[in-house]
Parts: C-alpha cells; structure tokens; sequence
C-alpha cells in the first residue's frame, strides 16, 4: 500500500481544520460544564413557573399602571380578558403546546435549565420586554391603553402556564407509577 504524501499548499489547510475547531470544543465543554442541568419533567415545571410568573407580572402591571380609574374600568377589564383568551387561542395555545412536546422529546435526560425555551422564543421574549419597557418609557401609548394591552398579553401567558403544569403534574405521576 502505496501512502500518498500531501501537497505542501494542502496541509496548512488541514492543520487548522483540527485545530481552529479545538479552543471552540474546550469552550463548549467549560460552559456545558458551568450550566446548571435538570431532568426534563422539571424543566416543565421551570417553565411553567417562568409563564405563571410573566403572566402575572403583566396582569399587576396592567392594573396598576393606571392610577385614575376611568368611569367604566371594567368594561375595559373584561375586554382585554376577552382578548386575552382570543390571543390564546389563535397563538399561545399553539406555542406552548409546541414547547411542551419539545421539551418531552428532547434526546438529553438532564437538558439545561435554560432550555424551556428555543433561541426563536428567547429572541420573540427579548424584543417583547423591550417593546414594553420602550412604549413605558417613552409614552408613545397613554397608560391607560398600556395597562389593556398588558392584561391582554397577561391572560395568554397565564393559561398557556397552565399546559406546562398539566404535563408536569402527568409525567410525574406516570413516572411515579412506573417506578
């Protein structure tokens, strides 16, 4: 068996397909080392307790974010509930059923904490807080529309909590009957 020798033009090509890869594998091992991993029935729970928790910080945010009640506040509670559990049904009842099967199929038994989320939602997360803490900030919106809009996004938030301590209270006792 003849060995074939490399041109001289091809090996530093080679060299550093080994070894460009290598300080980004050493990293990646210190950070999935450094990252707190849980099973994945409890990563249900941890996003749901993430949901409930955004859920009702936008509801308390929206009732008090408007210091002087206008005469007829409750129509516009039972309004942005209502809209609330529009939007559920045509997004979050989707999304969230989306995250639960990705979380109960994920290959790991033990994922990070972090990964109750996709980087897609992280992303739809982050620019959402942002929208909110800039309409806020800036007063573009009258409070008094501010508040609606954040009980509207509460509701969804909240209910679509609800899925994930469904399917975490079902795993642990099937996992519990099992054992």
């Amino acid at each position: 068996m003849k060995i074939r020798r490399l041109s001289r033009t091809r090996q530093p090509f080679f060299i550093a397909q080994i070894l460009v890869p290598l300080p980004f594998k050493i990293w990646s091992m210190f950070v999935d080392f450094l990252t707190p991993k849980i099973p994945r029935t409890y990563l249900l729970l941890v996003a749901a307790l993430v949901w409930t928790f955004a859920g009702s910080m936008l509801i308390w945010r929206g009732f008090t974010l408007n210091q002087v009640l206008p005469v007829y506040w409750w129509v516009e509670v039972v309004l942005s509930i209502l809209s609330g559990l529009v939007f559920f049904q045509l997004l979050f009842n989707r999304i969230s059923k989306k995250h639960v099967q990705r979380i109960q199929s994920m290959p790991k038994e033990k994922p990070s904490v972090f990964a109750f989320f996709n980087l897609k939602s992280y992303l739809m997360m982050f620019s959402m807080i942002a929208m909110g803490i800039t309409l806020r900030k800036t007063g573009i919106v009258k409070s008094e529309y501010l508040a609606i809009m954040y009980i509207t996004m509460g509701i969804p938030l909240l209910m679509s909590s609800v899925r994930f301590y469904s399917a975490f209270l079902q795993t642990t006792i099937k996992g519990k009957l099992v054992s």
